[in-house]
């Protein structure tokens, strides 16, 4: 069922969402500043590519509060865009009965377009 899910994701636009999180983070990665957040974007593209099947689980932290600040700066130069344009699509998408899986897997990217540091995908 989620190879069919992905199949019909990536041909009505996760494939292009996936281009954008993978250009943002080749851009990101430019500066050295930007590396960890071009990481995240990375992560991202992983997640927007193939979204039915991948988990979103919290990482156990030994950094103190280094993923709070990194979250906090992500959320304050980008981040609450992100979530807000894959809350846009879905609840555009839960109108339909037939959009709402795929509403379900925007809502799971937006928690981590929201906070990424301190997240992993499995």
């Amino acid at each position: 069922m989620s190879f069919i899910g992905n199949v019909i994701w990536i041909i009505f636009g996760g494939f292009f969402i996936f281009l954008q999180y993978l250009f943002g983070g080749l851009v990101l990665c430019l500066t050295i500043v930007g590396i960890p957040f071009g990481l995240q974007l990375f992560k991202l593209a992983v997640a927007s590519l193939v979204p039915f099947g991948t988990k979103v689980i919290p990482t156990p932290t030994s950094t103190g509060c280094l993923y709070t600040l990194m979250n906090i700066l992500w959320i304050i130069f980008g981040g609450i865009w992100v979530a807000l344009t894959h809350f846009f699509f879905g609840v555009l998408l839960c109108i339909t009965i037939v959009g709402i899986p795929f509403g379900m897997q925007h809502f799971k990217l937006m928690g981590l377009a929201f906070t990424p540091f301190g997240k992993a995908i499995s």
